[in-house]
């Protein structure tokens, strides 16, 4: 079982396979994980389900989060890892396509540490993806909740 250093949660299968694309032109694919919806971005976090017995120490130097998600929507996901003591910490950046500014003001009112606004252009999400990896796992210094 791999530790991710990034930790991608989108339920659009196209947008998780470009957001996917796009990191692996910047940084090594097998420290990047995927899941599919809420639960199981939680089920990854939090050792649960699948990943029971992941060691929590080391948890994603960033998690990418999908605002709008099915079953667990991306605000409650969110809200889920700042109420957690091994999650608390971890850098949050959540993926949209609103325009909407209250919407967007939602996602910092719950914790988020940045707001990324989708794209549909390839070369537009190659350029954005590569500087939040820029970003979170080069320039940053990481928390010791996400020292992977």
């Amino acid at each position: 079982m791999s530790d991710a250093a990034i930790l991608v949660v989108e339920d659009n299968a196209d947008h998780r396979e470009l957001t996917l694309a796009a990191l692996r032109e910047c940084c090594d694919p097998g420290k990047v994980v995927a899941v599919a919806d809420g639960t199981e971005a939680l089920d990854y976090l939090l050792g649960r389900g699948e990943y029971k017995g992941r060691d929590l120490r080391k948890q994603p130097r960033v998690v990418l989060l999908d605002l709008k998600l099915t079953r667990v929507h991306g605000l409650e996901v969110l809200k889920a890892m700042r109420a957690n003591p091994s999650t608390q910490a971890v850098p949050v950046v959540m993926l949209s396509a609103s325009t909407e500014k209250a919407e967007l003001d939602s996602c910092y009112e719950a914790g988020a540490n940045s707001v990324v606004r989708k794209s549909t252009s390839y070369d537009e999400m190659r350029r954005k993806m590569r500087q939040v990896h820029d970003f979170w796992l080069t320039v940053n210094e990481s928390n010791r909740a996400s020292r992977v």
